[in-house]
Order: C-alpha cells, then structure tokens, then sequence
C-alpha cells in the first residue's frame, strides 16, 4: 500500500486521542470516555443506541463519489424508508491523512439539522468501512444540471438565494462556517428545492475567532482567505459562504464565474486578481439582483452582505414571503425530471465491474478475511502501524442513530407529568437545546445576525 502519513499519528491523531490542528475543532479524550471541544461534550451518546449497522440496509445503486468516498441509495430494511449512504475506506482515509477529516465532518453533522441541509441519519462502521447515511436528494446537485446545459432564471436563482441563505444563517448560529460553498454541493429535492451538503472541510469557530487555514475550491473562496494565507494576518470568518454563495448564484445565472480562477493559479496572483480585476454583470439581469450580487461579490468582508438580516434589506429580496420559503411552500422555477436519475451511470458500472471492494459483495468478504485473519499470528503481520490505526479508529468512531434520538426526545416530551431527578433533567435539557430548531425558529430571528 501507500507509504502512510504518520503526522496522522501523534499529537494530531493518535490511539484514544482524536485532535484537530489548530484552535477550533474537536478531539476524543481517552480518558474522560467523551468527545471534548468549544462547544460539544459528547451529551447526544447518551440517547444513542448503537444497534444501526451495515445489515440493516439493502444497497440499491452508486450513485456518486468524492476525495472521501463513494455514495449509493440504500433502504432501511425495517422502515422501508430510503438513504444516500456515503462509505470511506478505513486505510484509503488514512493513506491519504483523511481521518480527522471523517471525524470532524461526523461530529458536526451529529449536532445540527435543517430543512435546508443534507442532514445526517445513521453512522457506523466495519472493518473496512466507515459509513454516514443521509437525506436521500434525487434532484441532482447543481454542478450536474449546469453541465446538462439548464438555463436557471433570475426565478429561480432567487429561490435557491434564500434557501442557502437561510442555511448559513442557521449554520453561523452554530458557529460553522462550511467553506465549500459550490454547485456541486447544492443537491436538489425532487421538487428543486435546495440543500447544502459535504462538510467535510467545515470549522467551528467560537465568538471572536478566527479561522486561518487555506481551505475550499479556489474558485469559490473568498479573497480574505487568499490574503490571510499570504500575510498571517487575522484570519476569516463568516463571510467567506456568503461570497461563495454569490459566485454560485453568478455562475447560474451566466453559465460561468465572474472570476477566471482555476485550482492551478498561484495564491500570489489570485491577490492580485481581486484587486485589479471587476466583475461584469450582464445588460440582461434586473438591477435588484445585480445589486444584491454586488454587495454579496464585496471584496471587503466588512462591507459584504453576510447574513440573512443582510440579504432581506435589499431590494431583490424585500418582498419575499419568509415563512413560505422556510416551510417549503414557493414552487421552484426548475423541477428535475421525476423519470431519471440525476447523476452520471457511470457510477454504478464502475461500483460493479471496477471497484475492487464492492459494496454488494463486503459480507462474502469479510467473512474470508475474518477467517483468513484467524488463521495467522497478528505478531507476524507486516504491517503493524496500519493495524494500530485501524483499530484505534475502530475504538474512537462515534456511532449515531438519529432515529433513536429523535424517539428518546418524544418519550421525554410525553413525560412531563412524572418527576425526574435534577441528573437526568439536566442532560435532557442540554440535549434538547442542542438539538434542531429547524427553519422556523431561524425565520422568527431573521433580524439577528
């Protein structure tokens, strides 16, 4: 295999101790039996039983794949009810200094959900594998229909505006910022309606905090990203998404970026850009949008559009029915096609005649590797630093199983009448406040910031 990265190991990552680089992240202490970090202590485990696993789930098709693994369609055996399961290869993860990365994306979808986010169900893992199994969008992401040619209009893009912004707006009151705001992680509803998904490079940060770490698409990040790499200087914020969500909405409407970036061009000459290069707005928009998108296109975060009290000031969004959008209640201008897969097919060819540990065959497989493993002295193994990765992931993933959650927070609901010790009302509590107020209590603050 691929010579390993040990900077995975140690202070970073190692057995019994999860830690992220730098200020603002997560980590598994050993000791305490918890997850620490700024915000999360781990107080959803308690309402979690551990009993989803990869059984329980029938594998319908590949549909998609990324840097962190491949997605298929997959039914829950017992509800009947349909998921996107995205898979990541245990020692692909950490061949490749991933693992940090799984973890840091499972943790924060465990702890937030929204109408308008990909929202995490179920996570679990095997021996090869480690799973999430999400919101199950079978309109396509936005990447795919730009490249079947769709004309999107000023109608629609405006939909699709104050759904991410409603999206970021809650995911600035958790303290996230996503950095990967981008076509290719909008995925579509099959009525057209919006959600962000991939957090796999998305930070916490904490009230007067920065976050400094050169992430994202190059074409879709904001110029203080590029600025603070370059300089060491304060860093970032919130505002980064939202220029992302302004290029996006540029691209849609024009069919290409207001800006000529591409992930080859140097960070020197991209500072450059910014400051010599404007941005041209077609004859043909109406002067609300182009001056909505100009105040999101801001070069200067102070001066940019960045929350959803923001966006609801300008006159391309003033007469917008809030409570209608968060309740799903405008009907897109686009709707994908019901009578096809919005994906490339090539997936699923590729999943059954290249993949060289397919999905439909794992249980065959692990049964011979489990037999082939009994068969030989573990102390003879060749490689004894994959093995130790491996079962320290083994050891640290956190398992999740929103259904159960979601069911503990009704029985608690139902049973207000009996009285509780201060222990168990004190943890119920936290975990209710954590838990999701969906997009109606984002609509009822939308003058906050």
């Amino acid at each position: 295999c691929c010579t390993l990265q040990r900077s995975w190991r140690g202070r970073r990552w190692s057995r019994g101790s999860f830690s992220r680089a730098g200020s603002h992240g997560w980590w598994w202490d050993g000791r305490a039996g918890s997850w620490g970090g700024h915000r999360y202590q781990g107080t959803r485990r308690q309402f979690v039983h551990r009993t989803v696993n990869f059984d329980h789930f029938q594998i319908l098709r590949a549909i998609g794949k990324g840097s962190f693994g491949k997605v298929c369609i997959v039914q829950k055996r017992d509800t009947e009810k349909m998921y996107a399961m995205k898979y990541m290869n245990k020692q692909q993860c950490i061949e490749r200094d991933e693992v940090r990365n799984v973890f840091r994306e499972l943790e924060i979808l465990q702890e937030i959900e929204h109408v308008f986010l990909v929202n995490l169900w179920y996570s679990f893992q095997d021996e090869e594998d480690m799973f999430m199994v999400v919101d199950l969008l079978l309109g396509g992401d936005l990447r795919y229909h730009l490249q079947q040619n769709v004309q999107f209009t000023e109608e629609t893009v405006r939909l699709y505006l104050c759904e991410m912004a409603l999206a970021l707006d809650y995911l600035r009151s958790q303290h996230i910022i996503h950095r990967d705001v981008k076509p290719d992680n909008i995925l579509l509803d099959e009525q057209g309606h919006a959600h962000l998904t991939d957090f796999n490079i998305a930070t916490i940060i904490r009230d007067g905090e920065r976050a400094t770490a050169l992430a994202g698409t190059k074409p879709y990040m904001a110029p203080e990203i590029f600025h603070s790499f370059l300089s060491g200087g304060t860093g970032y914020s919130f505002e980064v998404d939202w220029w992302s969500l302004g290029i996006m909405a540029y691209e849609l409407l024009r069919g290409w970026r207001p800006y000529d970036i591409h992930s080859n061009n140097p960070v020197e000459s991209l500072v450059q850009l910014f400051s010599t290069v404007s941005v041209q707005y077609s004859s043909t928009w109406s002067k609300e949008m182009v001056a909505l998108l100009r105040k999101l296109l801001t070069v200067n975060p102070e001066h940019r559009f960045s929350c959803l009290a923001d966006i609801q000031t300008s006159a391309y969004l003033s007469a917008v029915p809030w409570g209608d959008v968060c309740q799903k209640r405008l009907e897109p201008g686009f709707v994908p096609n019901k009578g096809r897969l919005h994906c490339d097919p090539t997936f699923e060819l590729e999943e059954m005649i290249l993949e060289s540990r397919p999905l439909h065959k794992k249980k065959k497989r692990l049964a011979k590797n489990k037999s082939r493993d009994n068969s030989k002295d573990s102390s003879q193994s060749e490689n004894d630093y994959l093995q130790e990765c491996l079962e320290a992931i083994q050891q640290d993933f956190v398992i999740f199983n929103r259904e159960k959650l979601k069911k503990s927070q009704e029985q608690m609901g139902d049973s207000t009448s009996a009285p509780e010790s201060s222990a168990e009302a004190e943890t119920e509590a936290e975990a209710e406040t954590s838990n999701l107020n969906m997009c109606s209590s984002v609509c009822s603050s939308a003058g906050s910031s």
